[in-house]
């Protein structure tokens, strides 16, 4: 096979190559919808041509939607699964802190294939940027068989650490293993979507999670309660809704991919071994993973502190994370629309456009924060009674988030920086501003601010955290911007 022929193997039966225009009515739609706003170029260059302004909110607009429907789509679940038992949601409980440090690995290590591609192709080097979508789809497809294994096999002695209910370990099992034989085929989606990100193609990203998303929606109620000839499932039936779901998202990028030109293909050529580009997109992806795992250690630590004082307050904090999704979604999807712009124009040495973009996803990310700030100050009792009708818990709850938004401004800086650097390739200085957030300052501020400010202390600790981590974050990403 010559240089020119896209990689077979894993995806044998699904890469068909075509070099010409899709001619096929199907592949004429995808085309028109999700490639129109590039109809002019099928190459990356409009990254470094396009105004920065409404180049970076075409790529984030995506991000955000998609990022809106998957939260939704997880709330759904949950409720779906809700209406099987309490004990079927415990089991889901109990399971999450696994299969969340399995996406982490597959998100994570994405970000460290995203950097790779962008940087490569802005520095004009598509051989390269193709290696390194060939060699991360492969490291990608192995980490997923690596994680279905062991997961499985551990799972057992993981359940029984919390509980000794036989049920609710035989339910935890069940699901466990079905969603975990799913593994590879969801690090296979994630690796797609950040090389389609990678390029620019959000919108294809963008069809594809919702597509996969109310694909699960739909097919909840029918596997976990049965219709028709298809049996009641029960805690089964939510756990292969979720696999068929990335399956069917895993189908949208292999079917665009095998009918529209891209700048970067998989090639067999490119499997040959490359130990420094694989410890870069380690270098990058591991930092990205430990991001992303550090949140749960730190509930975990608050939570041991709250518990304390009193339920309620553990209550709150678990409340207060189900808001916080939802208000920093909008300024990460900036984050996530910048990181391949960012990636590519220092790649090719645009530095000015590297500045604006920063200033900008710093400014629109602030601007959103502030917006949730005002929200949290004047409306944080209607948004404790959207999940609790317990007056003391709501008493707590709208002093937490009168307290924590306090930070939500400045947050913009560290999470701002923590996604440009990781754009850049830079994932060690990006885990530096994470400990920073996470470890180092939180959650010593908030076990000595509890000594004299009781459960409070907790609280302002978020804000205080937020000024520090500031203060850590802008100097670190200029430092490493300044490093050429």
């Amino acid at each position: 096979m010559t240089s020119k022929e896209p990689l077979c193997g894993f995806f044998a039966s699904a890469f068909i190559y075509e070099q010409s225009r899709p001619d096929d009515s199907a592949a004429a739609v995808i085309h028109f919808f999700l490639y129109r706003s590039n109809a002019n170029t099928m190459n990356e260059t409009f990254m470094k041509e396009k105004p920065v302004l409404p180049l970076l909110v075409s790529m984030a607009l995506p991000n955000v939607i998609s990022m809106l429907v998957n939260s939704l789509y997880n709330i759904v679940d949950s409720l779906f699964v809700a209406r099987i038992s309490e004990d079927a949601m415990t089991a889901l409980s109990l399971v999450f802190p696994i299969q969340n440090f399995a996406n982490a690995i597959a998100i994570g290590f994405g970000i460290g294939i995203n950097a790779m591609i962008a940087l490569y192709l802005g520095a004009g080097d598509r051989k390269k940027a193709e290696i390194a979508a060939t060699h991360g789809m492969v490291l990608s497809l192995l980490h997923g068989v690596v994680i279905t294994v062991v997961s499985i096999a551990i799972m057992p002695g993981f359940l029984r650490r919390f509980t000794s209910d036989a049920g609710l370990i035989a339910s935890g099992i069940t699901y466990s293993t079905i969603v975990f034989l799913f593994a590879t085929i969801n690090m296979a989606a994630l690796a797609f979507e950040k090389m389609f990100q990678a390029v620019g193609r959000m919108k294809v990203t963008m069809a594809a999670l919702i597509f996969g998303c109310v694909c699960n929606i739909l097919l909840d109620p029918i596997l976990i309660f049965g219709l028709g000839p298809v049996p009641a499932m029960g805690i089964a039936g939510a756990a292969l809704a979720t696999g068929i779901g990335q399956l069917l998202s895993l189908c949208v990028y292999l079917f665009v991919y095998a009918r529209i030109e891209l700048p970067v293909r998989l090639r067999r050529s490119c499997l040959r071994p490359d130990a420094a580009l694989d410890k870069r997109l380690y270098g990058i992806g591991v930092p990205a993973i430990l991001n992303l795992a550090l949140p749960s250690l730190l509930v975990t630590f608050l939570n041991g502190l709250l518990a304390g004082f009193s339920q309620s307050y553990v209550v709150v904090l678990g409340i207060y994370y189900k808001l916080q999704t939802f208000l920093y979604l909008p300024a990460n999807g900036i984050v996530q629309g910048m990181r391949p712009l960012i990636g590519y124009n220092y790649g090719a040495r645009q530095h000015a456009r590297v500045k604006k973009l920063y200033e900008l996803t710093l400014i629109m990310s602030a601007a959103i924060m502030a917006a949730g700030t005002l929200i949290c100050l004047f409306a944080s009792r209607p948004l404790m009674q959207l999940f609790t009708s317990n007056p003391e818990t709501i008493a707590i709850g709208q002093t937490a988030l009168r307290i924590i938004c306090l930070g939500f401004v400045v947050s913009a800086v560290s999470t701002t920086s923590s996604g440009a650097l990781e754009g850049l390739g830079k994932g060690t200085e990006s885990l530096v501003i994470s400990l920073c957030r996470y470890l180092l300052f939180i959650m010593p501020l908030a076990a000595v601010l509890c000594h004299f400010l009781g459960a409070n202390g907790v609280w302002h600790a978020f804000w205080i955290t937020e000024a520090l981590s500031a203060l850590v974050a802008y100097p670190v990403y200029r430092r490493a911007v300044g490093k050429r």
